[in-house]
């Protein structure tokens, strides 16, 4: 952490994403890697399961890492050597890494991967540079025929630590770059002496997020927006023979559809968040569990539950509590993180009564304690609210049985209770 000119500064890492443009020849290459990094990350997970479970062993990164060398020099697994061993050896750190995350609780057990998915290939010291060939910038990466065309939306803020080269399902090839970078720490909202600027926010569907200042911001609504289309391009897909030319053809343009609805909400929600973070000091939201209210609307026999099933997947959530949880740390900013059993639909946000569970469509309702009407989404979002400001200034006063994530900036500590 630096001050500079009276401003807080600290460094981070964040990731810079670009269109690459291969040739013939590079794409050869590029499936190549990946296929091989591919066939390490499962040859180690299946050597690592096995080594625990049948001879109780536990092999760590050393171990695999020489046993590579090893496999490298076989007959069999020659063709291994044609590759980066820089790739291979990140399929192995990569592992590694799932496995920690794993342990930790953070993730569930690491699971083979599928070349039908996106396929990725990782370079770090001198595997990859940017070098300039007539008059542009282009990506060199070890083993590579050439240089790789880069489109440059943006500058790079410093020299990038590693690479990561992609291709989607669509047949689309990006790279990311990890760059550190320096930000400044945002300030108080309503200035160093001034009181904190709180706001909860309830997440829905109706109403993709709902603020305790009355602000609705409404669900784009992606999905149904190309659903039409992309019914119309799977309709044709089912008709083509499957492995065939044409087949494949038409599987890239289903793919293009569905990457189209991914591209356009992971904007909408980084601007979304950006404007909270810079608008508010202190942002409160929910716990939800969405995999299980995905789970639940699945498995109802109703039409109307396995839509919102649907729903609840397409909207989003868990990617903005995300970037939320990241912009906060960056900037300074305070999220806190109810517990998911905060009965913030069922509280009367003016007397505190709880009025008891209700149906999802009743979108309005009136408290039976003190006659308040109350918009369902706006009376979540002021509970929410008002339970953070509990939370960060009194939170002696909070029930033992719920438990809140406080999530502070970088080099932070949680906002102090304001003086009375």
């Amino acid at each position: 952490m630096a001050v500079v000119d009276s401003v807080m500064k600290h460094e981070i890492k964040r990731t810079y994403r670009y269109r690459l443009y291969p040739n013939e020849a590079q794409k050869q290459k590029l499936a190549r890697t990946f296929g091989c990094s591919r066939w390490v990350y499962n040859w180690a997970l299946e050597t690592k399961t096995k080594a625990h479970y049948q001879d109780e062993e536990s092999l760590s990164f050393t171990d695999l890492s020489s046993r590579l060398t090893s496999k490298k020099k076989e007959e069999e697994t020659k063709w291994l050597s044609e590759v980066s061993a820089v790739t291979l050896q990140q399929s192995l750190r990569n592992l590694n890494q799932a496995f920690t995350n794993f342990f930790e609780g953070r993730a569930e057990y690491p699971s083979f991967k599928s070349k039908k998915g996106d396929q990725t290939a990782r370079y770090v010291g001198t595997a990859f540079d940017i070098r300039e060939e007539n008059g542009k910038r282009k990506l060199r990466l070890s083993k590579m025929p050439g240089l790789i065309n880069i489109r440059w939306s943006r500058e790079l803020p410093s020299e990038p630590s590693s690479c990561t080269v992609t291709k989607n399902a669509a047949g689309q090839y990006h790279v990311c770059f990890v760059c550190t970078e320096e930000v400044e720490l945002l300030p108080r909202v309503n200035g160093e002496n001034g009181a904190l600027e709180f706001v909860g926010v309830d997440l829905g569907t109706e109403s993709l997020v709902t603020l305790s200042t009355g602000e609705k911001v409404g669900n784009p609504r992606w999905f149904e927006n190309e659903y039409e289309r992309l019914r119309r391009e799977q309709q044709k897909l089912s008709r083509k023979e499957k492995g065939s030319n044409n087949w494949e053809r038409q599987r890239k343009r289903v793919a293009k559809v569905h990457q189209r609805i991914q591209d356009r909400r992971k904007d909408f929600i980084e601007k979304l968040t950006t404007r909270l973070v810079k608008n508010f000091d202190v942002i409160v939201v929910e716990d939800l569990s969405v995999k299980n209210m995905q789970r639940r609307g699945a498995s109802a026999a109703s039409v109307q539950n396995s839509r919102l099933a649907r729903h609840i997947t397409q909207a989003g959530w868990s990617q903005i509590v995300r970037r939320l949880r990241d912009k906060c740390k960056w900037y300074g900013r305070t999220l806190v993180i109810a517990d998911k059993w905060f009965p913030s639909s069922q509280r009367c946000s003016e007397c505190g009564h709880i009025d008891g569970k209700k149906p999802l469509g009743r979108r309005s309702w009136t408290c039976s304690e003190c006659g308040q009407h109350h918009d369902r989404d706006i009376n979540a979002a002021k509970n929410l609210s008002r339970v953070g400001q509990t939370r960060i200034q009194a939170p002696e006063t909070l029930p033992k049985s719920e438990s809140f994530e406080i999530v502070v900036g970088q080099g932070m500590s949680e906002p102090a209770r304001e003086s009375k």
